[in-house]
């Protein structure tokens, strides 16, 4: 329970203010069909986070404890750091896979938007850290829906209001956290070697 827990926080915390964001914001703007954005965006992530999770729990079979648990470390500093960048959408991100439908559009533009996202990064450190692969794939997909459908359905009215810099700092220090506790568990693992 707690692999979903942390799970579900962290990616809540890390989308805010994310691209992912801007796109749900562009996809009910164009599409006005809150309910097929909302599936796409979870079948997309479902996909994204499943393959991303299946690679932590590789990467976490094949490193002796002292590597994982360093480089769980690095990689939670890194994205904390990089949770600190504000996300822009960029125009090659544009919405010209309407023709296929919304929740169609929808799914290929998440899981195209979320390949080597913080996010994506993260559910394969978690998977990695937390050796039970669904929870982290719900906490992280969770994540996901809890910080994108209310996007949808408010659309610009709540995401005008939302301390954005504020959320991004709140979720670099709880990566920094998970840093610290995963270098804490490297220096652990090298003292018992």
């Amino acid at each position: 329970m707690e692999a979903f827990l942390v799970s579900t926080g962290i990616v809540t915390l890390a989308e805010i203010g994310d691209k992912t964001q801007l796109l749900a914001l562009l996809l009910i703007l164009r599409f006005r069909r809150p309910w097929p954005i909302v599936l796409g965006i979870l079948a997309a992530t479902v996909a994204n986070h499943a393959l991303a999770g299946a690679l932590g729990q590789l990467l976490g079979s094949l490193l002796s404890e002292v590597w994982l648990y360093s480089l769980l470390a690095l990689s939670f500093v890194a994205v904390a750091l990089w949770t600190l960048v504000p996300d822009k959408l960029d125009d090659d991100e544009g919405l010209s896979v309407s023709r296929f439908g919304v929740f169609t559009a929808t799914l290929i533009a998440f899981f195209i938007a979320e390949m080597g996202d913080k996010t994506q990064i993260a559910t394969v450190v978690l998977a990695a850290q937390f050796d039970v692969y669904v929870w982290v794939v719900l906490g992280t997909t969770l994540g996901m829906l809890l910080a994108n459908v209310p996007v949808v359905f408010m659309g610009n009215a709540l995401a005008g209001r939302l301390p954005l810099n504020l959320i991004r700092v709140l979720a670099a220090l709880a990566f920094l956290l998970m840093a610290i506790y995963a270098g804490w568990q490297a220096w652990g693992a090298w003292q018992s070697v």
